[in-house]
C-alpha cells in the first residue's frame, strides 16, 4: 500500500523542508520513500508544493493522489483539493484558506514567534505526525533532528498544532513498518556522490537554484577530498574549471540555464582546446531563468 502526503503553500513557508522531513520520518520507519518538489524561481510568494509517497515496498515515483493533504493557503487548496483520495483527509490553514476538511488557525498560532511564516512548514509536519499516530515525544525528537535553528520555538509550535489537530485526525493512518531503517538521498546528493566515485578532484560553482545544493553538499563533506571553490560569478567558474582541467584535474561545474548562458564563450574555448570539463545543468521549468510560462521547458 502506498501512502502519499502532499503539502502546498507559498515560497518562504517551509514547504520543501516539510517534504524532506516527511521523507525522513518514513525512512526512519524502514519504509521506501519518493519525494517530488515543485517550486518556482521565487524567494517568496507564488505556489510551491511537495509530494512524498511511501510504502513498505519499493517506490519509484511520486503519486499525485494524496491520502493526507495539507494546504497552507487558498491557492494550494484550490489547486490540490481534487488530488485527495476518496478516503483522504484535507487539513488547511483556516487563517488563509476556506474549504471542506479540517481547518486549523496555523497562522494565528504562529504569531509571536520569530519568522512566523516559516513556522507553517513545521505545522505541516505536526499534522502528518498526528495523522500517522506518532506521539508528542516522537514528534519532538523529529523536530530536534530536522529543525536545529530556533529549536525551542519549533518544538512549542509543533506541539500546539499537534494538540489542535489530533482530535480530528490522530492515528487515522496506520503505516506498516519496513524491515530496516533507511536513509534518504536527494538527486543532487546522488550527483555529487557519483562524481566523487568517478574520481572528481575539483568542483567549481556559483550558487544558482536548483544546482546550489551540489555546492553545499560537497563543501560540507571535506572528507571526500574534493576541492570546492565558489568564485565571484559564472564566467570565473568556467574559466577556473578549464584552467584546472588543463593542469590535469578532473573538474565539474554546476549551474542552471541563466548561469550556463554566461559560460558559453569559455565552453567554446574548452571545445577548441579539447579540455574536458563536466557541466551539470539543473534545468528550471520555463524560458531563461524564471517560470513565466511554467509549462514550457525552454531552459
Amino acid at each position: 500500500m502506498v501512502f502519499t502526503f502532499l503539502v502546498g503553500g507559498k515560497a518562504g513557508e517551509g514547504v520543501k523542508k516539510a517534504g524532506s522531513v516527511a521523507a525522513s520520518l518514513f525512512a526512519g520507519r524502514g519504509r521506501h520513500t519518493f519525494e517530488m518538489d515543485d517550486y518556482q524561481s521565487l524567494i517568496r510568494g507564488g505556489h510551491n508544493f511537495t509530494v512524498v509517497s511511501t510504502s513498505a515496498r519499493e517506490v519509484t515515483s511520486h503519486y499525485m493522489h494524496a491520502d493526507l493533504l495539507v494546504c497552507l493557503d487558498q491557492r494550494s487548496y484550490d489547486l490540490h483539493e481534487t488530488h485527495k483520495t476518496p478516503d483522504g483527509i484535507v487539513v488547511y490553514n483556516s487563517d488563509a484558506a476556506d474549504g471542506e476538511g479540517v481547518g486549523i488557525p496555523m497562522t494565528q498560532k504562529a504569531r509571536g514567534y520569530p519568522n512566523p511564516g516559516l513556522m507553517l512548514g513545521v505545522g505541516a509536519v505536526a499534522v502528518l505526525s498526528a495523522a500517522v499516530g506518532q506521539d508528542k515525544g516522537q514528534l519532538t525528537h523529529l523536530i530536534k533532528k530536522e529543525y536545529p535553528r530556533g529549536i525551542e520555538h519549533n518544538i512549542t509550535y509543533a506541539a500546539t498544532i499537534y494538540e489542535t489537530v489530533y482530535p480530528a485526525v490522530g492515528g487515522t493512518f496506520h503505516l506498516e513498518k519496513g524491515g530496516k531503517k533507511r536513509g534518504s538521498l536527494s538527486g543532487n546528493q546522488a550527483i555529487a556522490l557519483g562524481a566523487c566515485a568517478g574520481g572528481l578532484d575539483m568542483y567549481v560553482a556559483y550558487p544558482m537554484t536548483p544546482s546550489t545544493s551540489i555546492l553545499h553538499y560537497l563543501a560540507a563533506h571535506t572528507d571526500l577530498g574534493i576541492a570546492v571553490i565558489h568564485p565571484e560569478n559564472e564566467i570565473a567558474v568556467i574559466n577556473m574549471a578549464i584552467g584546472a582541467a588543463s593542469a590535469g584535474a578532473r573538474t565539474m561545474v554546476g549551474s542552471s540555464g541563466g548561469g550556463f548562458a554566461l559560460m558559453q564563450e569559455a565552453v567554446s574555448l574548452a571545445g577548441m582546446t579539447e579540455t574536458p570539463v563536466l557541466c551539470v545543468i539543473s534545468s528550471r521549468p520555463g524560458p531563461s531563468t524564471g517560470v513565466p510560462t511554467y509549462t514550457e521547458q525552454g531552459d
